[in-house]
């Protein structure tokens, strides 16, 4: 969530940059500065109140030893009363945090400053292009189709066992797909990531702390017998390993990886984008994650971008990188880049990739912090990204690779696949 220090830094320069993602944040934010304002005063009447206490003490002591107890009676009545008015000053104190916190959990983060104006998907910015286009006949297949064809999906006995959206992946399908994740965790490894087995399960505190609660309950399964969530990605149980944990300065950055299913709802979703594994309830997905410091956290989103750029250029397949714009992004980021593969039997774009930086608003939710050469503590910033999700890129790989031979798989993935082609 936001922070104190910058709404009230210039409240008005936050409301602006709330209004780039389409929320009208003036009244929230105006309330959050007035509580603020109620809050500190409060506090300072305690504390002056406090050290009041402290030389009322001292002078019933004196007047106890002089014999003067009818002075020291009424000097304890004037103790007992400003007792009374720090205990309201403490419950004002503690009603004002709670209702600021309460607000800003509502409030989504503010927009970096390169966040084109934009209302939907169609305001996106392409960034950059690369990865050859294949070249398919008219009659190419949809991925769907191959995967009948070759037997490599089951879609409909995935309805039968579970639900639309819950896939079976048989033989070489199910090769390929660990395949895929076996490469993915492989390059994060070479490049730096240490990876992590995180659970697929996450408390509420853990949902609250990466800014999926209280936003996104209706996306999320929730398991009410324990209050638990499945997770959406596992960007949520490895960001949440630094919760309420203040880490050395040269202990930064923070690189991890994990492999995990992820389970979304996706309710309201119809039509074209569901067919086949354009859009299910459970896929899997490696992520990374990395803790920086606020100056390093840019260079680092460039990096983690040019990251899942090799993946997609070593699995041939063709590729553009959106910069999203204030209306399509996600509550909690503060700029995102979205990576889309060309499926060439579908033509269109589908997206495999988003990879984020959230400045502090994750932090501060989660007080994930660093102790800085001034010896104090500091909030990090938090970068996560998909490198990357299976479905699509599955798909793009199947629809891509098709030939009257069968389906090339990519010469990156031969090693642990154990076969060149699908036929």
């Amino acid at each position: 969530m936001l922070t104190l220090q910058l709404i009230n830094q210039n409240p008005e320069e936050v409301i602006a940059r709330l209004a780039v993602k389409h929320f009208d944040g003036r009244e929230p934010i105006m309330r959050v500065v007035e509580l603020d304002k109620q809050r500190r005063a409060s506090q300072k009447v305690r504390d002056d109140n406090a050290a009041q206490l402290n030389r009322l003490a001292a002078q019933i002591g004196a007047l106890m030893k002089q014999g003067q107890r009818d002075e020291a009676e009424q000097v304890k009545a004037q103790v007992a009363a400003l007792k009374q008015t720090n205990k309201e000053m403490e419950d004002r104190v503690a009603q004002a945090e709670h209702d600021i916190e309460e607000i800003l959990l509502s409030v989504p983060n503010v927009p970096y400053s390169g966040v084109p104006e934009g209302k939907t998907a169609a305001d996106n910015v392409v960034e950059k292009t690369g990865g050859p286009m294949p070249d398919l006949p008219d009659d190419a297949l949809p991925h769907w189709d191959l995967a009948k064809k070759y037997n490599l999906i089951d879609f409909d006995l995935g309805v039968k066992i579970t639900g639309a959206g819950f896939p079976v992946y048989i033989g070489k399908g199910a090769r390929l797909q660990r395949a895929l994740i076996q490469f993915f965790l492989d390059q994060a490894g070479e490049a730096g990531y240490t990876e992590v087995q995180p659970p697929y399960v996450v408390n509420e505190d853990s949902g609250r702390g990466t800014g999926q609660l209280p936003d996104k309950e209706g996306q999320m399964y929730h398991c009410q017998v324990d209050n638990f969530y499945l997770i959406p990605t596992a960007e949520v149980p490895v960001t949440n390993i630094f919760r309420d944990v203040i880490i050395p300065q040269d202990q930064l950055p923070k690189r991890l990886c994990a492999y995990s299913a992820c389970f979304r709802r996706e309710a309201g979703s119809y039509g074209k984008d569901v067919r086949g594994l354009n859009r299910l309830h459970q896929f899997d997905k490696v992520e990374i994650v990395r803790i920086e410091r606020p100056e390093d956290s840019y260079a680092a989103l460039e990096q983690m971008k040019d990251h899942v750029q090799s993946l997609l250029d070593k699995l041939g397949l063709p590729w553009h990188i959106l910069r999203l714009c204030g209306g399509d992004m996600s509550f909690t980021s503060a700029i995102t880049f979205d990576f889309e593969v060309w499926s060439g039997a579908q033509k269109r774009w589908l997206e495999v990739s988003s990879v984020s930086n959230f400045e502090t608003y994750q932090s501060n939710r989660l007080k994930c912090r660093y102790r800085g050469d001034d010896k104090k503590t500091h909030l990090c910033h938090t970068l996560n990204g998909s490198a990357l999700a299976l479905p699509r890129i599955m798909a793009a790989l199947l629809e891509n690779n098709q030939t009257p031979e069968g389906i090339r798989v990519p010469e990156c993935l031969h090693r642990y696949t154990g076969f060149t082609i699908i036929d």
